[in-house]
């Protein structure tokens, strides 16, 4: 498992079927690497997050048979990273509200 934050939301209209209808989420790595996720657990926008890859990121969404690679599985309550500053608070983002809440 990563931790990484979610920088933005990815809208994606059209689709291959095997992804459905799946919320994504664009995240960075603390090394800067930037890539989608899909999203099982609403993050919003700001919040450091783990993520699970290969297999495990399948099984972790609700339907183990979506098309993905790497998937949100939770929000971090305590994360201290240098570059943590946000617009969003931890309890923010816990609670799932702040700027970004309703979207995806």
């Amino acid at each position: 498992m990563d931790i990484v934050r979610v920088i933005d939301e990815l809208v994606c209209t059209r689709r291959v079927p095997g992804l459905g209808s799946a919320s994504l989420r664009v995240v960075r790595s603390a090394q800067g690497v930037v890539s989608v996720a899909t999203d099982a657990v609403g993050a919003p926008i700001g919040c450091w997050v783990f993520a699970t890859t290969g297999s495990a990121a399948r099984l972790a969404m609700p339907n183990p048979t979506c098309i993905t690679d790497l998937t949100i599985c939770g929000i971090l309550d305590g994360w201290d990273e240098e570059d943590a500053a946000s617009s969003q608070t931890k309890e923010q983002c816990a609670a799932g509200t702040g700027p970004a809440a309703g979207k995806g």
